[in-house]
């Protein structure tokens, strides 16, 4: 049976519909969000309460995050919902420096995705912010790499070379590893593996582009490699993925 219609058909038993903020409110490193189309927040857990400098969700409910948010930060999430909310494309494990309410500074891995209505349209979004325990107190240890993920992020249908990045960070192949593990809980290689396989999935729903076509823009010189490197990772080639989606509707 297909994931999706198995998990819609599991979630339609549910007396009320499953948000997941409960579960998220006993998390403390971590901030949950889900917001409207208008960028304003309708479901958050407490962590995210209290990192705006709060103490009641009512208090955040129907705000924007440039309205609780210090800029520039407040500014550029907003940025951020409504680049997803416009294009569709999630924001996966995005590296970047937080500055909450009281001043205080702290990296964070971001991700955004959207989330799409009974018609079709993108209607809000979903987000998780995780936070990283860096090894000074003003997390500038996090810099540097933060750019080069950004680079991976931009230019994952170039070649792009292990010894590169990590001279890009001013670390050893071996550090940026290490980082990348530390980060992620994934090697570096497999952190660029990752974002290709999310572009492709992101094609193979939103496109009706060639296979071929999908390889060379997702960082493969050839369409068997990635057919390959495809099926490893979901199981399915892209062609029987594709016929899947086709089939669910």
């Amino acid at each position: 049976m297909n994931p999706s219609l198995a998990a819609r058909d599991f979630l339609a038993q549910l007396a009320e519909p499953f948000t997941g903020e409960e579960l998220f409110d006993s998390l403390t490193d971590l901030v949950y969000f889900l917001k409207d189309a208008r960028c304003r927040y309708k479901v958050v857990n407490q962590a995210l309460v209290e990192r705006c400098g709060f103490h009641d969700k009512r208090e955040l409910i129907g705000r924007r995050a440039d309205e609780v948010y210090p800029l520039p930060s407040g500014r550029s999430y907003v940025e951020q919902d409504e680049a997803v909310i416009r294009t569709g494309t999630p924001i996966l494990n995005h590296l970047e420096l937080q500055i909450y309410s009281s001043g205080v500074r702290g990296w964070c891995v971001t991700s955004k995705l959207p989330l799409r209505g009974q018609r079709g349209g993108i209607v809000s979004l979903a987000g998780i912010s995780k936070d990283l325990h860096a090894t000074t107190d003003t997390g500038e240890d996090y810099a540097s790499l933060a750019a080069v993920i950004r680079h991976i992020q931009g230019h994952f249908d170039e070649p792009l070379k292990l010894q590169e990045l990590a001279q890009m960070a001013g670390l050893s192949t071996s550090q940026f590893d290490q980082r990348m593990r530390k980060i992620f809980a994934l090697t570096a290689g497999q952190f660029i593996h990752k974002v290709r396989m999310d572009a492709a999935l992101r094609r193979l729903r939103e496109t009706d582009d060639a296979i071929a076509k999908i390889a060379h823009a997702c960082g493969y010189a050839e369409q068997s490699s990635f057919t390959r490197q495809f099926k490893q990772t979901v199981g399915l080639s892209p062609a029987r993925y594709r016929r899947l989606l086709t089939a669910a509707g």
